[in-house]
């Protein structure tokens, strides 16, 4: 693989991975989260997550680039022919399951907001969409790197001239009347507080993922120890500002009793296209919703680029499919692993986004950030001569911070939810004890090299 990806287009990456649809179709479950825009403060409750995660990401990124991210990772940190087969299967076999479901949302994103334009469109009409808007996708994608991160750029220049117009526009004609109308009691502190503080943390953490994205193309990523960390610092930064910016701007317009609770207002569907209609008008409104369209294209284009990467990355290591090692025999990147994803993301676009995002997050959580906490503290204590180029700085508190604020949200979780997550964990844990089996390594037999499937 070339390495390509200088600072710009990493940062490009990341930022059009975060921003994306996702603040875009979110305000509207964020506000019903706590009933208000006291649920701004799940904004700043996921900020200090990912923040703190961040660091995790950009020490393990530096010292450890390469294709797959995390499953480099987890292997390296628990140890790659013992706990870490266990843990490099756990996070490939989550992966496949929270990878197409965070691109769905994209494209179910896309859906609705193309319902300002194509009014009336049906459920199956939305499938159809889902299902042309992932087929473009993998095309697009079906090419060498060298190209790709040009349309990257060309992708977050768009998403970064919307941001911006809502921006202006909120700057302009903002009602802070609007903007802080308080529910009575909107602070009263109570379980029922706690619970939605984490509802809206877990749909704020949702719209800020993507900050490690560069860490899946490591083997693509010009000088990964100065690039990965200042990427993913930069595209943190960046977005969290944005991202209070484009809330503000909308709530300080369009009243918040206006979309929710979401679910009884059709509308919140496409509440950015309302906010320009009303400042606006409807032509105005239906040229910026088809920029809307574009961000939203710019993000599932990012994170199928990136997570593609991820199967090839195990495979090649004898962890998964021996299939998903190939590459394009003239084009060199992974194939089988995009199309397969591709096909998964498409499928998954057919559940409804609320519990695309509740799954997504809660399978993450056990296995890929809460694992990787431990894994950069193992490689500390059991490598501690390995090149860091990027160390976490104020460790291990960042760590910790992180790791308290992944099992809150773990924890604020609704049950069937929390259930789903435990299950597929324990399901792979199975799965990977009866492919130990009959392969026999590791636990079943002696420590050795990993073996293909």
């Amino acid at each position: 693989m070339e390495r390509r990806f200088g600072l710009m287009q990493a940062t490009a990456l990341n930022m059009t991975n975060m921003i994306g649809i996702g603040p875009f179709i979110t305000i509207p479950l964020l506000m019903s989260a706590l009933g208000g825009p006291q649920a701004m403060l799940g904004w700043l409750v996921a900020l200090i997550i990912v923040v703190c995660d961040g660091m995790v990401w950009s020490e393990l990124g530096a010292a450890l680039p390469g294709s797959g991210g995390s499953f480099g990772y987890l292997r390296q940190g628990y140890g790659p022919a013992t706990l870490g087969r266990l843990m490099g299967f756990l996070f490939v076999w989550q992966f496949v399951l929270s990878g197409p479901l965070e691109i769905a949302s994209g494209y179910i994103g896309f859906s609705q907001y193309l319902g300002y334009i194509w009014k009336g469109i049906s459920k199956q009409q939305a499938m159809l969409v889902v299902t042309i808007v992932g087929l473009v996708n993998v095309a697009l994608l079906y090419r060498r790197i060298k190209s790709i991160a040009t349309i990257t750029v060309t992708l977050w220049i768009g998403t970064i001239l919307t941001v911006i117009i809502v921006v202006v526009t909120g700057v302009l004609h903002f009602d802070r009347r609007v903007a802080f109308d308080f529910p009575p009691g909107a602070f009263n502190f109570s379980l029922g507080f706690l619970l939605g503080l984490g509802a809206a943390a877990r749909i704020g953490v949702y719209d800020y993922l993507g900050y490690y994205d560069v860490c899946y193309i490591g083997d693509e990523v010009d000088n990964p120890g100065r690039v990965i960390p200042r990427s993913i610092l930069l595209s943190t930064v960046a977005v969290a500002v944005i991202y209070v910016a484009v809330n503000f701007s909308i709530i300080g317009i369009v009243p918040w009793r206006d979309f929710v609770p979401a679910a009884d207002h059709p509308q919140s569907n496409f509440v950015v296209s309302i906010f320009m209609e009303r400042i606006y008008g409807s032509t105005i409104a239906t040229i910026f919703t088809a920029m809307i369209l574009w961000t939203a294209f710019g993000s599932v284009f990012a994170l199928l680029l990136g997570y593609s990467r991820v199967p090839y990355a195990a495979a090649k290591d004898g962890y998964f499919f021996k299939m998903f090692a190939k590459l394009h025999p003239t084009q060199g990147f992974p194939y089988v692993s995009l199309v397969v994803l591709g096909i998964l993301s498409i499928l998954a676009g057919f559940v409804s986004l609320g519990t695309v995002i509740d799954a997504l997050i809660t399978t993450r959580i056990l296995v890929q950030f809460i694992g990787q906490i431990g894994a950069v503290t193992l490689l500390r204590r059991h490598a501690p001569d390995m090149p860091r180029p990027y160390r976490m700085w104020l460790y291990p508190l960042p760590s910790l911070v992180a790791l308290l604020g992944w099992i809150f949200i773990f924890a604020t979780t609704p049950p069937l939810v929390i259930a789903f997550g435990l299950g597929a964990l324990v399901l792979g844990i199975v799965c990977f004890g009866i492919w130990s089996w009959r392969g026999k390594t590791w636990p079943f037999a002696a420590a050795s090299q990993p073996q293909s499937s």
